[in-house]
């Protein structure tokens, strides 16, 4: 098989020959893993079995001040401390402001111009699409988290209508994309913290579940697989996700979910990518640590397929790199 074919057969959950995997970097980890191997170019051998496009326009990310990025809607990310997304600084839209905002294009030729390319040139990767900040997390970006938070309770109509325009917004780009020869869309969204979802479960199934099942349900009808990437616990709705046409949830977090336990309970639905430990043990474990727990994850969650197997987000700049290459050498050689 090549890494395509592991990818599709984990989807479909058959066994593949070997469990497919992937592993993204932060920008401190990245840098760290380049000094340790003494090779900056160590990724590109990674053997990964998935390939990402994003569908951010060319001009989606500028500098507009020292360490202060603006994206393609305007928000302001401040990247002092975190280089790799920062910190919100600006708040760009209000219930008076919201009928004006200028929403960027999604037919933008420059959002899809590596896509035909990708597709053509990787036949043995399962390629992607991202769409990054897919709902929840862009309302809360253009409107202020604790503004989108009280305004899902006390001022619902504003709370339905950005969310409404951002689901418009993101409809067109999954008919956009979906028109090349991806795998899958992925929707990239947060929406729990360390105890369960940051909004709840009543109001999740309020704002966002009816828009989820509409997106999800475009990526399908364009013949692809759906991923989503939510930080957190959010295992309660994981039903949900199933009833909405969900194929794969990442990162399944093992610090907030069993992620043997979610296999053996939902497994048969849906399939998981992630679950690596990024919070423990590969910062603070030693190296037969990390191999035993990559070892058990690939025995048990990836057996009869079902399981992409990923550290639980990119790997973060205080991973011991040590076990990161302990990590690396049990996916490769298996």
């Amino acid at each position: 098989m090549n890494n395509r074919e592991r990818v599709l057969a984990a989807l479909r959950h058959e066994q593949p020959d070997k469990v497919p995997y992937c592993i993204g970097f932060t920008q401190p980890a990245h840098a760290k893993m380049a000094e340790f191997y003494g090779d900056p170019d160590f990724a590109s051998r990674l053997g990964h079995g998935l390939q990402a496009l994003s569908c951010e326009p060319a001009d989606g990310w500028r500098e507009v001040e020292s360490d202060v990025w603006q994206d393609q809607f305007g928000v302001r990310w401040d990247r002092s401390v975190d280089k790799d997304i920062g910190v919100v600084c600006n708040r760009l839209v209000t219930p008076e402001t919201l009928q004006d905002f200028r929403f960027p294009d999604p037919d933008d030729p420059s959002r899809y111009a590596a896509f035909e390319a990708a597709t053509a040139g990787a036949p043995d990767r399962f390629v992607v699409a991202n769409l990054g900040f897919s709902l929840y997390e862009r309302a809360w970006t253009l409107a202020g988290m604790e503004k989108l938070l009280m305004a899902m309770v006390a001022d619902k109509a504003f709370a339905h209508a950005l969310l409404d325009r951002i689901l418009e917004f993101n409809l067109r780009i999954v008919e956009n994309a979906c028109s090349f020869e991806i795998d899958a869309m992925m929707f990239g969204d947060d929406w729990g913290q360390q105890r369960g979802l940051i909004m709840g479960p009543a109001l999740w199934r309020e704002f966002i579940k009816p828009r989820i099942r509409r997106m999800y349900g475009a990526a399908r009808a364009g013949g692809k697989f759906v991923f989503i990437h939510s930080c957190g616990k959010v295992d309660g709705v994981f039903p949900d996700l199933i009833e909405c046409g969900l194929d794969v949830f990442n990162p399944i977090q093992p610090e907030v979910m069993d992620v043997f336990a979610m296999k053996e309970r939902y497994g048969e639905a849906l399939s998981f990518y992630g679950g690596i430990s990024t919070q423990r043990t590969l910062p603070y474990g030693t190296v037969d640590e990390v191999r035993e727990q990559v070892r058990r994850l690939l025995d048990l969650v990836g057996k009869d397929g079902g399981y992409i197997a990923a550290p639980a987000h990119s790997i973060p700049g205080d991973a011991k790199p040590e076990n990161v290459a302990a990590m690396m050498e049990v996916l490769q050689e298996q």
